[in-house]
C-alpha cells in the first residue's frame, strides 16, 4: 500500500515548514526511517525520515516551497515512475545557519488544499521576517486583496499576521506603513524614526566590521524573547539557598548511584524535585493567561533550558511531579545529551508549563531570565558554591560558617502572579532543599 508523507509540525507554533532540500528522487527505494528531505521552521531545521519502506513514487512539492504542516509532499510504495514536481535548486543556507537534526512523527493525514508558497524572505529586519511569515490563509487573503503583508502590524506570536489583522487593514482603507531606509542610507544619520519606533544604525560607511545571518535557532529566540517582554509584565525575585544537606547526600551517594543507574546524579534532580512539589502546592505559578481567563496546567512539565553552540534549546521533563529522583536524573540528562546530539523529537520541545534555566554552571551569581511564553513563570539557578554565612546554633549565639549555598532568581509575570505569590512558591522550594529529608538516597549509602 502507498504511504503519505507528509510536512511535520515541528513545534506548537509552527503552523508550516520550508522544503530545503530534497535528499531522495523519484524511482529511488528507501528504508524506514531513511531521510528523505530536509525542513527549515522558525524553529528548527531538520532532516524528515521516511514512515515506511519502499520506492518513491511521487515528490509533491519542490525544494524552496513553503508547505502547510499535514499536507502530504510525497508518496512511498506503488508502482515506480509516478510523477514529481520540477527540480528547482536548494537553497543554499547562509554561513551562520546550523542544521538541527530531530527525529519527526510520522503519520500519515489527509491533505488540506494547497496553499500559495511563501513570499521570498526579505533582507529587512527580524520584525519584517516573522510579519511575512503568516499562515497560508493570510497570505492567499494578501495576494486576492493585493495586499503586501509587510506593511501590516502583526497581533500573533511573534508579529505574525493574523487573518484578524488582514482583515482589519482592509477595512481600514490598506494604510501604507512608513519604510525603513536601506541600512547604508540609513548609517548616514544617528537615527531615524520608522514603524514602531526607532531604528539606529548597527555600523556606519567604512567602519570595519563582518556581518553574518543569524541561525534559526538565534532568529526565533530573538523573536520569543521580544516577544515575551512585550507581554508579560516580567518581576524578579531572589532567594538565598542552602544546599549544604544536598551536597552532603549527593556526595555520599553518587559513586553508587552512577554504577546502580547508569546516570550521573548532579544537584538538577534535586531541584526538580522541589520545584515540582512547589509547583503541585501553588497552582498559580503552574499556570498561564488566555485573554482574561487563567488557565490552570493539571499536569506538571518541566523546561530545562540546554545551552548549546548554535544557540538555545528547552527540552521538557513530562509529569515530572510523578518521577523520583533516579527518574529525574535519568529524564534530564538524557534530554541534555541528546539536545546536544541534535537528536531530540519536536514533542520534546513543546507542552512546557514551567521553565529552569541554571545560568550557574557558567559561574553566574544569579540572573533575571525572561519567560518562556505562555508560561507566567522561569527559575534561574546560579552557581553552586561554598560561602560564609552567618548561622545561628541551638544557644542562639551566631558565628561565621561555610555553607553551600545558591542564589535562585524566579521571574514571574506579574498580570497573574503576585509577589506574595512568588515569595510563597520559593520559600517552598527553599524549604524541600534545605531540608534532609532525601529517603530514595539511603540505599546508595
Amino acid at each position: 500500500m502507498a504511504t503519505e508523507v507528509v510536512m511535520p509540525q515541528m513545534g506548537e507554533s509552527i503552523a508550516e515548514g520550508t522544503i530545503t532540500r530534497w535528499l531522495v528522487k523519484v524511482g529511488d527505494t528507501v528504508e524506514r526511517d531513511q531521510p528523505l528531505f530536509e525542513i527549515s521552521t522558525d524553529k528548527v531545521d531538520a532532516e524528515i525520515p521516511s514512515p515506511a519502506a519502499g520506492v518513491v513514487t511521487e515528490i509533491r512539492n519542490r525544494a524552496g516551497e513553503t508547505v502547510p504542516v499535514n499536507q502530504v509532499v510525497a508518496i512511498i510504495g506503488g508502482e515506480t515512475g509516478a510523477s514529481v514536481a520540477p527540480a528547482a535548486p536548494a537553497r543554499p543556507a547562509p554561513k551562520a545557519e546550523v542544521q538541527v537534526r530531530a527525529e519527526a512523527p510520522a503519520a500519515a493525514a489527509s491533505a488540506p488544499a494547497a496553499a500559495p508558497a511563501a513570499p521570498p524572505a526579505r533582507a529587512g529586519s527580524l520584525e519584517e521576517r516573522m510579519r511575512t511569515l503568516s499562515s497560508p490563509l493570510v497570505r492567499s487573503m494578501a495576494k486576492k486583496e493585493g495586499v503586501d503583508i509587510g506593511n501590516i502590524v502583526g497581533t500573533g506570536i511573534h508579529g505574525r499576521v493574523t487573518k484578524q489583522d488582514m482583515l482589519d487593514y482592509i477595512a481600514a482603507g490598506k494604510p501604507v506603513r512608513v519604510a525603513a531606509a536601506p541600512a547604508l542610507a540609513a548609517a548616514a544619520a544617528p537615527a531615524q524614526k520608522v514603524a514602531g519606533g526607532f531604528h539606529v544604525p548597527a555600523y556606519t560607511p567604512g567602519e570595519r566590521v563582518t556581518i553574518e545571518p543569524m541561525s534559526k535557532i538565534r532568529q526565533i529566540t530573538a523573536a520569543h524573547m521580544r516577544y515575551s517582554k512585550d507581554t508579560s509584565a516580567h518581576v524578579t525575585t531572589v532567594f538565598h539557598i542552602d544546599f549544604t544537606k544536598v551536597d552532603r547526600a549527593r556526595a555520599r551517594a553518587k559513586d553508587k548511584f552512577l554504577k546502580a543507574n547508569g546516570t550521573k546524579l548532579t544537584y538538577m534532580p534535586f531541584i526538580f524535585k522541589a520545584v515540582a512539589a512547589a509547583l503541585k502546592a501553588h497552582p498559580k505559578v503552574n499556570a498561564s493567561i488566555d485573554g482574561t481567563n487563567v488557565v490552570f496546567k493539571k499536569d506538571i512539565h518541566i523546561g530545562m533550558a540546554v545551552a548549546l553552540e548554535w544557540g538555545l534549546l528547552v527540552p521538557v521533563i513530562r509529569n515530572a511531579d510523578t518521577l523520583n529522583l533516579v527518574g529525574l536524573a535519568k529524564a534530564a540528562n538524557d534530554l541534555a545529551d541528546r539536545a546536544r546530539a541534535k537528536k531530540l523529537g519536536p514533542d520534546e520541545l513543546k507542552g512546557g508549563t514551567f521553565t529552569i534555566t541554571n545560568p550557574g554552571v557558567f559561574g553566574s551569581l544569579f540572573g533575571t531570565p525572561v519567560i518562556n511564553q505562555p508560561q507566567v513563570a522561569i527559575l534561574g539557578i546560579g552557581t553552586i558554591e561554598k560561602r560564609p554565612v552567618v548561622a545561628t546554633d541551638a544557644d542562639g549565639c551566631d558565628t561565621i560558617a561555610i555553607r553551600v549555598m545558591s542564589y535562585f532568581g524566579i521571574t514571574y509575570d506579574h498580570r497573574l502572579v503576585d509577589g506574595a505569590d512568588a515569595d510563597h512558591f520559593m520559600n517552598s522550594v527553599k524549604k524541600t532543599i534545605e531540608s534532609d529529608a532525601w529517603p530514595e538516597l539511603e540505599p546508595y549509602g
